[in-house]
């Protein structure tokens, strides 16, 4: 009898590891297939650790329950139409960009296979990063830095503060010096200063510039009727011109001269234009070393081989159908068969569109996910689908090229 109790238990324990065993690896299998499906249809638009065109999704089923994933996953608008409160945080939170309804394009078992993918992804522990050892002080990059760290005054070489103190001191001495002789000789002239030959000196002038008399910087008034000539009333004394007006009158002659000779006469200097356009050689030759400036100049043309545009439709219905749909009609992002373009129509300029993105809108920049090849290879298939009026297609947006 208790040999059979023996055999039961054991049975028992052997039966429910068996069926734990089952479940784990169906859920393994669920999510190898789940896997697929997101990197076919959601890579575009999400990570699994940051936020793209649309939400990180690492812990998701937490955060909502595999209840509102599916239907979120199925049509997202029609849970934003109903005032689904997440829904509608997600939808304001990313620039109201539509998620496309994949209800009729997967199954049921296809939406939790994507489910399984995203737990069993949550559930993998963080990959530790090993920390880079430190820079040697001898390496050139610390070298630099150390070079271009600011030096504080007194950390200047002795001899250098040393100079400073022996400046400052013989400018103070200059200072009390011609302080000392000033109180020293005015008293002495007596009141020969007030003679109108002193006075009119540029000396007497500095002297009693600095008593509070600003002839030397007004000029002289004379109170002089300038001559008899008589406009309505209106008489002109005959005063002096401010100094200082007239010593920059003369300056701005001389500078006149010398600019007419400098820039008209021997066309030592670049007038505006010149230097304009020298500026925007040199940037654009910047520019052209600079493969990740998006105002660098490219010159590609269209790839018509059946090979790469092939390779480009493959291309495009793995990265860019899920928001432009299988035919180019548009569906989140815009249709890509007429002849209206948003960015521009041109090789060159989808190239860039691809390349770079337009964050503000929810296209994702492709640089570092798809080669410079394989962006052109994108951009020619996305050409070649000019007028091909699919079903359903989009209204068009952007101008006629």
């Amino acid at each position: 009898m208790i040999a059979l109790k023996k055999l039961i238990k054991n049975s028992s324990l052997a039966l429910v590891a068996g069926l734990l065993l089952m479940g784990s690896t169906a859920q393994a299998q669920d999510a190898v297939a789940g896997k697929a499906i997101f990197e076919g249809n959601c890579t575009a638009c999400h990570s699994l650790d940051a936020d793209v065109v649309g939400p990180a999704l690492k812990d998701v089923h937490k955060r909502r329950g595999d209840e509102w994933l599916t239907k979120f996953i199925k049509n997202s608008q029609e849970l934003v139409q109903a005032g689904d409160k997440d829904a509608v945080a997600v939808y304001e939170k990313f620039n109201k960009v539509p998620m496309p309804a994949f209800g009729t394009s997967l199954s049921d078992d296809d939406v939790a296979n994507v489910i399984a993918f995203i737990k069993a992804e949550s559930e993998k522990p963080a990959e530790v990063v090993a920390e880079a050892p430190a820079t040697p002080a001898t390496d050139a990059g610390a070298t630099a830095t150390a070079a271009e760290a600011e030096v504080a005054f007194m950390d200047l070489p002795p001899v250098l503060l040393f100079t400073f103190a022996l400046a400052a001191v013989i400018i103070l001495l200059t200072i009390l010096v011609l302080v000392m002789m000033f109180r020293l000789f005015v008293p002495m002239l007596g009141d020969s200063i007030y003679d109108e030959d002193f006075r009119s000196s540029f000396a007497g002038r500095v002297l009693f510039l600095v008593r509070g008399d600003a002839t030397l910087v007004t000029g002289k008034a004379k109170n002089e009727i300038h001559s008899n000539h008589d406009f309505d009333g209106i008489q002109e004394y005959d005063n002096d011109l401010p100094p200082w007006w007239k010593a920059m009158f003369y300056v701005s002659i001389v500078f006149a001269i010398g600019y007419m000779l400098h820039f008209h006469v021997f066309k030592t200097g670049a007038l505006q234009t010149e230097e304009y356009e020298m500026e925007m050689e040199e940037a654009a030759l910047i520019a052209s070393k600079n493969v990740d400036d998006p105002n660098a100049v490219t010159n590609y043309e269209v790839l018509t081989e059946a090979a790469a545009l092939e390779s480009g439709k493959a291309l495009f219905n793995t990265n860019c159908a899920a928001c432009h749909g299988q035919e180019g009609q548009g569906t989140v992002g815009p249709n890509l068969t007429d002849e209206y373009w948003l960015h521009g129509g041109d090789v060159n300029a989808i190239f860039k569109t691809v390349k770079y993105g337009v964050p503000a809108k929810g296209m994702v920049p492709w640089q570092g996910k798809l080669t410079k090849d394989q962006m052109l290879e994108v951009s020619s298939y996305i050409l070649s689908l000019q007028g091909t009026n699919p079903a359903g297609a989009k209204e068009p947006q952007g101008e006629k090229m």
